[in-house]
């Protein structure tokens, strides 16, 4: 019998210690994932707990009871939507909620955080309004134009020089999130040494894909419409490749949950987008010095204004294309290491996501023109993110794409295009 109670003992002892966490369950999953749904739930301004909800979105589940206050949290992977759902069983008694209304759709925003209540009877709900949204916006869409606009730069560049639309440019962004990827979180060196060398091997790989396939092309006559196609062939076949090696689902790299810092009103940016909005700047500044002053800069706007003038003139096209192909290699490299943190994450088909946003910025500043890409970008970045505002997140692309259409029909060549002389 005294065995007998000591191993009883002992088994109430290992329950008691095994359910614990539960005292927990109004938080999960907040130190596996960097950024958080949270919530309150009140039955006429007096607090519910133990109400259990279901957030789930883009593959992501999770369960989650609220407190004694009636709060509850939940870490989610992406800013994405979710969908949060409260299980009306798990209420007290003669407590239901309206048909329908136990449902609510979130969207993580900038900050990487929002918040959803369920107030059942009377009670005030607090919302953000809207001029402030309207802001945050405005400086999350600043953020996106200018890591947008370094990939459109880029690809821009190379259409300049060379009349390719290529669509493999969305495979160079992946690829330098990537190659970050590899050398920071898989072979664990420090990020600023992972990010360089994502930035040299991008540059590598467009001078190969140049010398390997594009040179040679060119050389044989090949028409702007057959390089087309090729560059979609590449871009199919690249970006199976990246998922063969990198699977299906979202990486994170380092430092992807990085503190956020209160700038203004409502408005606040993690480290990471603060540093992705200064290194932005500071290469497209530097790229535009490149452009104006340097003289390869100069060479390539020549060649891009008059190809064959500027090779009557002693320029030597083949050299200006292959610096013009490292160059904007390495961009979308860096485009696609910033992306990989806006995102965030990092996903084998993450440049074709955006492919088509860089060839509307490419298209409404002006084809061929590295500037008018540029400011294309930022009109662009900042219409997706302020369109959010009136319409689901899922169709916010098209509300640039919309915009794009209108301004070509006033200006078919684009903001700082040029307009073509016929006949």
């Amino acid at each position: 019998m005294r065995l007998l109670a000591i191993f009883g003992f002992a088994l109430a002892a290992i329950a008691f210690f095994s359910t614990a966490p539960a005292a927990h369950a109004d938080e999960v999953g907040l130190e596996d994932n960097p950024f958080r749904v949270s919530g309150n739930v009140q039955f006429n301004g007096d607090p519910l707990e133990d109400v259990k909800l279901t957030v789930e979105g883009g593959g992501y589940k999770a369960e989650v009871e609220t407190d004694a206050e009636g709060q509850w949290r939940v870490g989610v992977p992406e800013k994405a939507e979710y969908k949060v759902t409260l299980d009306e069983s798990t209420l007290p008694d003669g407590v239901a909620v309206v048909e329908g209304s136990n449902e609510q759709t979130v969207e993580v925003g900038p900050g990487g955080r929002v918040t959803t209540n369920f107030f059942i009877g009377k009670g005030e709900r607090n919302v953000t309004p809207f001029i402030d949204q309207l802001v945050e916006r405005l400086v999350s869409g600043l953020n996106f134009g200018l890591m947008l606009g370094l990939a459109a730069v880029g690809l821009s560049l190379v259409f300049g020089t060379t009349g390719l639309s290529n669509f493999a440019h969305a495979e160079m962004v992946t690829f330098g999130a990537v190659i970050a990827w590899f050398f920071s979180a898989a072979l664990g060196l420090p990020l600023w040494l992972g990010i360089t060398l994502a930035l040299v091997l991008s540059g590598v790989f467009g001078f190969l894909m140049d010398a390997g396939i594009w040179r040679p092309l060119r050389k044989r006559g090949l028409g702007t419409v057959q390089l087309m196609i090729v560059s979609i062939g590449l871009s199919l076949a690249l970006r199976y490749v990246f998922q063969f090696f990198i699977g299906g689902g979202t990486r994170q790299l380092p430092g992807s949950n990085s503190p956020e810092i209160q700038l203004f009103g409502s408005v606040s940016l993690t480290v990471i987008d603060l540093v992705s909005m200064g290194i932005s700047i500071v290469v497209i500044a530097a790229l535009a010095f490149f452009l104006l002053f340097t003289r390869i800069g100069k060479a390539t706007r020549a060649i891009s204004d008059n190809p064959s003038l500027a090779a009557a003139s002693g320029i030597n096209v083949d050299r200006v294309v292959r610096i013009v192909w490292i160059l904007a290699t390495a961009l979308a490299g860096l485009a696609g290491v910033l992306y990989a943190y806006y995102r965030p994450g990092l996903k084998w088909d993450m440049g074709a996501q955006i492919l088509l946003l860089v060839f509307a910025a490419v298209t409404l500043g002006g084809l061929g023109t590295a500037f008018g890409a540029l400011v294309g970008a930022i009109i662009v970045g900042i219409l997706v993110e302020i369109s959010s505002l009136w319409i689901p997140a899922d169709l916010k692309y098209v509300g640039a794409l919309v915009v794009l259409i209108l301004i070509l029909l006033f200006r078919p060549q684009g903001i700082l295009g040029r307009r073509e002389r016929i006949g």
